[in-house]
């Protein structure tokens, strides 16, 4: 038995071994050059020892040699001008070997820069405009001559020119001459403004059922004013943020009849609108089941352009063990600032841990969503509302009540992750306030919440996650809305406890606390892009002070499948004040 397994591992062991012999072993000497240039080496060569396998002699020779000359052009790709580099073959157990020696020698910096232009832009009065592209340009003498820098300047060089008045500017000459013994490089670009060109009339395509008053809403100029790409940008973006249409396109038309020469020598071509509406009508349903609610359903309707109006209007209805409500929404067209308002009507019942409440209730809301500068993939949500309400509230062993209420909420979320529905690096924080009274008996009460979660790329498929959340609430009765104290517990806070079951006693029920606060470490593994396995510990209270917080603690280990619709969580955790353990997961299927 023992010389059959010998047999074996040796065997293996020459699969092996002819396998590499195919493919032959590279080791470089960088003789100094910088990692990136060090990386684009790597690139090209390993591309060729790939192409190595079951080559004969003639061919692997030939490889040789694109392997010493890819080199050499990796190296004047980062500004090594005159490399020496050497290419020795050998051999060793596994099979041939190439050593690659390079002696990179100086690396060429700028020495000249012309930027020259021409075109209407040479008027005294963008004087300006062209001293600013000039101090702009990153290739100064001096700089490290690098192919990719070099394009890179050059479409900043022209997006300063082409994205205001010169619609039609262009590059018509560029030459980088290099001195590779001098290690110098001698750069000239020149630009051809063209004409400025002034906006034209309004040329609106692919309307419908939508009023062209909604495009007016947005794209408003005066005809004649200067071209500037960023204002076609937020017109676009505009009419993309309305619920009306799936996509939308804001450009100049430079290929139409309209165009138009103006005396002086300048152009004024249309503004071109191209729009593709979204479905007049749209029916969605899911279906799930969690462990926090049990087996739920929703079902919404939604209808854009009422009564030839630029309105969307909105209704659903969704229910499970614990909650059913249904609510009919007004959206009005987004504000050219992004605000977007809506007015509704709902109706709310929900029985959670022994409480038992019913709302009817009135109100608006407005939402902005941004995104910060440039290409930062920060963004914010903002949003503002107002609330008339009826609740009617029934609690197991004490006094029942009703009450009438005004309140008011504003929240802000900063959001810096690097997916949205299946974050693994970056940051969120949501900052959330609230004021309100009582009609019948002018009772204030307020609220103010923090809440932030990191997560942490640990190694290649590593994550660590860390989330904290903290309210208050401060009132003058004890007529509170349910959805103003805090109660925790399930899924999505504290696991190991049911969901909704830590707040204070009121009689036999657990009713909502005025603080509140929730930490949680949760570390997962994902064996593949889908498929993982965790470990958390998250720790609560919801009490009637901080003072008088009793933490509760919950831990355990979970899997995690990523799904198109964002990651599914399934958790078995233990609940150590309850000393239980519970499951936790959730499941949804919308059609």
């Amino acid at each position: 038995m023992r010389r059959g397994v010998v047999c074996l591992l040796a065997l293996l062991g020459l699969s092996d071994a002819a396998w590499a012999a195919s493919r032959p072993e590279v080791v470089i000497d960088p003789g100094g050059v910088p990692p990136a240039a060090l990386a684009s080496i790597n690139s090209a060569v390993e591309a060729i020892t790939r192409l190595a396998e079951d080559q004969d002699g003639g061919e692997v020779d030939r490889l040789r040699r694109r392997a010493h000359d890819a080199t050499v052009s990796a190296l004047e790709t980062q500004g090594y001008f005159s490399p020496v580099v050497t290419l020795e073959v050998g051999e060793d157990y596994a099979g041939e070997t190439w050593d690659i020696i390079i002696e990179p020698g100086p690396r060429t910096e700028v020495r000249n820069v012309d930027l020259a232009f021409s075109g209407q832009i040479t008027r005294p009065e963008f004087e300006g405009r062209v001293r600013q592209a000039r101090e702009a340009w990153p290739l100064e003498p001096g700089e490290v001559f690098i192919n990719s820098e070099w394009s890179r300047a050059k479409t900043a060089l022209l997006d300063e020119i082409n994205t205001r008045d010169f619609y039609f500017a262009r590059i018509t000459h560029s030459q980088a001459t290099v001195e590779a013994e001098a290690a110098r490089a001698d750069l000239a670009v020149e630009i051809d403004s063209g004409p400025r060109v002034r906006l034209g009339p309004l040329k609106v395509l692919g309307l419908r059922r939508v009023p062209a008053s909604l495009i007016e809403r947005y794209v408003r100029y005066g005809q004649g004013e200067p071209y500037d790409q960023e204002r076609l940008d937020e017109w676009q973006q505009a009419l993309q943020s309305t619920r009306f249409f799936r996509g939308a396109f804001v450009t100049l038309d430079s290929a139409g009849s309209d165009r138009r020469e103006l005396p002086d020598g300048e152009v004024e071509l249309p503004v071109r609108v191209q729009v593709s509406e979204a479905p007049a009508r749209r029916f969605t349903a899911s279906l799930g089941v969690d462990s926090d609610h049990g087996v739920g359903a929703e079902a919404l309707f939604r209808q854009n352009i009422v009564a030839g109006l630029p309105v969307a209007v909105e209704t659903g209805v969704g229910l499970n063990r614990h909650r059913q409500r249904a609510f009919f929404d007004v959206y009005l067209p987004p504000t050219r600032s992004g605000y977007q308002d809506s007015v509704g009507v709902l109706f709310d019942h929900s029985d959670i841990e022994g409480v038992d409440n019913r709302r009817y209730g009135i109100g608006w809301k407005r939402r902005q969503e941004r995104k910060a500068a440039g290409d930062s993939r920060v963004e914010f949500e903002t949003q503002w509302a107002l609330m008339a309400a009826h609740d009617r509230t029934r609690i197991d062993g004490a006094e029942d009540f009703e009450v009438p209420t005004l309140v008011g909420t504003w929240q802000w979320l900063r959001r810096d992750v690097d997916s949205k529905y299946d974050p693994r690096e970056g940051n969120l924080i949501d900052v959330g306030l609230g004021a309100g009274v009582t009609l019948d008996k002018g009772e204030p009460f307020y609220r103010a919440s923090l809440r932030g979660q990191q997560w942490f790329t640990i190694g290649a498929r590593d994550v660590l996650t860390v989330r904290g959340q903290v309210g208050k609430v401060w009132a003058q009765t004890d007529r509170l809305p349910q959805d103003f104290g805090y109660r925790i517990g399930g899924a999505r806070s504290v696991r190991g406890y049911k969901y909704d079951s830590i707040g204070i006693r009121r009689g036999d029920a657990t009713y909502g606390a005025p603080a509140m606060a929730v930490a949680s470490v949760e570390y997962i593994h994902y064996f593949t892009e889908q498929l993982g396995i965790s470990a958390f510990i998250d720790v609560g209270d919801a009490a009637a002070s901080f003072r008088d917080f009793s933490p509760h603690l919950g831990y355990g280990v979970g899997g995690a499948f990523v799904t198109p619709a964002g990651p599914f969580f399934i958790d078995l955790a233990w609940g150590q004040k309850d000393r239980r353990l519970r499951l936790h997961f959730s499941l949804g299927i919308a059609f």
